[in-house]
């Protein structure tokens, strides 16, 4: 690979930082993250430098500032322990495990992810019904008396029912108990009880008046205020005061 800025590189591991490429050292190993071996990880990164900086600098510049903090770390786990620096190199070596722990949960994580069905080339969903495609068209043919004959059905089923109660000539009770107790004190003898009806009964009146005659009498006569005679069925009923 050349310094040339058009030529073009080609990164088949995919890393995206240095610790990245410290998880990939580790696994090397092929022992658990928890058991690797910082002074041989140490080695490795810093022989992958020194490679990376033989072919472009710009791309190992990040790499550098780790490959110097490594080195510290190493020396620090080589060289007797000064109390007086905190944190020791064991502490930051735990915390390099760890985090290389944590990355590769995550890139774990992450390609279990990846290898999961995918909708549209592993898996399909339902497609869609079409259904049925429905055309409807209606034609009428009304004249202008069909129109109001419609009219007229819809508007008498929401018009509010009326009910009325035609007039008819009716004498009413109070004024037939009050004409056969007034012309009781008139009548000397026994007298048909069409002679008590007014003198204008006529036609459906004269059957009221004299329904209303028939119960006025009927009352009368429970109250005692008048006598009843009548020789036999349906034959005429006569009235007259007691005597």
């Amino acid at each position: 690979m050349t310094e040339n800025p058009e030529t073009l590189t080609i990164d088949l591991d995919g890393w995206e930082g240095p610790l990245d490429l410290l998880l990939t050292l580790a696994r090397s190993q092929k022992v658990d993250l928890k058991a690797i071996s910082i002074l041989a990880l140490v080695d490795q990164y810093l022989q992958f430098v020194e490679q990376a900086r033989a072919i472009k600098l710009e791309v190992a510049a990040d790499y550098l500032v780790m490959a110097a903090w490594l080195a510290y770390l190493k020396s620090g786990l080589l060289l007797p322990r000064d109390p007086e620096i905190e944190p020791s190199p064991e502490e930051l070596a735990l915390r390099l495990q760890l985090r290389l722990e944590r990355l590769n949960a995550m890139r774990e994580a992450g390609a279990r992810l990846i290898a999961r069905d995918r909708v549209g080339r592993d898996v399909f969903q339902r497609g869609s019904p079409e259904g049925l495609r429905t055309q409807r068209k209606a034609v009428w043919q009304a004249e202008i008396y069909d129109l109001i004959a419609a009219y007229g059905v819809i508007t008498a089923r929401t018009r509010p029912v009326m009910h009325v109660v035609a007039h008819r000539a009716v004498m009413t009770l109070e004024a037939a108990l009050e004409r056969v107790a007034r012309l009781l004190g008139t009548a000397v003898d026994w007298d048909v009880i069409e002679h008590f009806l007014p003198e204008s009964a006529t036609g459906p009146f004269r059957k009221s008046a004299l329904a209303s005659s028939f119960v006025a009498a009927l009352e009368l006569a429970r109250q005692g205020k008048v006598e009843l005679r009548q020789k036999s069925p349906f034959a005429p009923l006569y009235l007259r005061a007691p005597s």
